[in-house]
């Protein structure tokens, strides 16, 4: 690279379930990589962001909610989660300045205590709140860790974000730039599609349905510049299956319909998206399963 002092690192996004790790990571990149929701526990897996400029290069590590696992599923995301931490240059800790500090935030900054590196804690959703309350959230929090800086943010309309992202550069080691500038994740294909279409499922439905559901893609095809997907929606019992087709089909047309214009959007192509459904019972609970599903120990590392 021809400038010896461009700068590039990996950076964590922590913080409890529903917090707005995605929808940060989503506004910092340019575009929807991960998918929202207003479901806790909706990010399974480290979703890596690329934020390049002709000076730096930022990989931002999107971790799953910290929470307590209550099943092989929830263990995946929680190791997923606390390794992010061992391979980064910084951490932004992300709390929801609409709640006050609670168990599962101090959860996190016990672990943060065994980082040493910067750590910025990020008040989100300050758009949802008075000015005047911002003091007060930060009180909560300013003494819990050696923090390098506090930003008050809202990721959703971009308050104060830009102000971080310049922070983040001038702290950033020098070094290589690791993807190409106009690449925005390091996911396959078939990963952001799978997730595109399990966030149709998470908006669409209700009760145990979302965190039931898990989407494997079994094929994508082009034929004359049309994609064709073949995916599976995976839930756990027969009465799920029922809700996830609808009555005559339904639910599924309308889950295929809005992930249809989601991928188009994503790969610049006209899609053409099959979508099953399969019942596997209890496969947040086996582990053969969770590896074909995406959710790899590998990814723990």
């Amino acid at each position: 690279m021809d400038n010896p002092n461009y700068r590039s690192g990996f950076v964590a996004i922590v913080g409890r379930p529903n917090v707005g790790k995605s929808t940060f990571l989503n506004r910092v990149v340019g575009q929807k990589i991960a998918i929202m929701s207003d479901k806790a526990q909706t990010t399974r897996n480290k979703i890596q962001g690329v934020y390049t400029t002709k000076d730096a290069q930022i990989v931002f590590i999107d971790t799953p909610g910290i929470h307590k696992p209550q099943n092989k599923l929830g263990d995946f995301m929680m190791a997923s989660a606390l390794s992010a931490l061992k391979e980064v240059d910084a951490v932004l800790f992300m709390v929801n300045a609409t709640e006050r500090r609670g168990a599962g935030d101090n959860f996190i900054i016990d672990q943060l205590k065994n980082v040493h590196k910067p750590i910025y804690l990020l008040i989100n959703k300050i758009d949802e709140i008075s000015p005047d309350d911002i003091m007060a959230i930060i009180e909560q929090y300013k003494n819990a860790l050696q923090f390098k800086d506090v930003y008050p943010i809202s990721a959703l309309q971009g308050n104060n974000v830009p102000e971080l992202i310049d922070a983040l550069t001038k702290e950033l080691p020098t070094g290589p730039q690791y993807y190409p500038a106009d690449q925005v994740t390091d996911h396959p294909e078939r990963f952001v599609i799978s997730e595109l279409i399990r966030e149709k499922v998470l908006q669409l439905t209700r009760q145990e349905i979302p965190h039931s559901t898990a989407v494997y893609v079994e094929n994508i095809k082009n034929d004359r510049d049309i994609l064709h997907i073949q995916a599976t929606i995976i839930v756990e019992r027969d009465g799920q299956k029922a809700i996830v087709i609808g009555k005559g089909g339904s639910m599924l047309k309308k889950i295929g319909t809005l992930a249809r214009k989601d991928i188009e959007h994503m790969m610049g192509n006209k899609v053409f998206l099959e979508l099953w459904v399969k019942i596997e019972p209890r496969w947040r609970d086996k582990a053969n399963l969770l590896n074909s599903y995406g959710y790899s120990k590998k990814d723990e590392m």
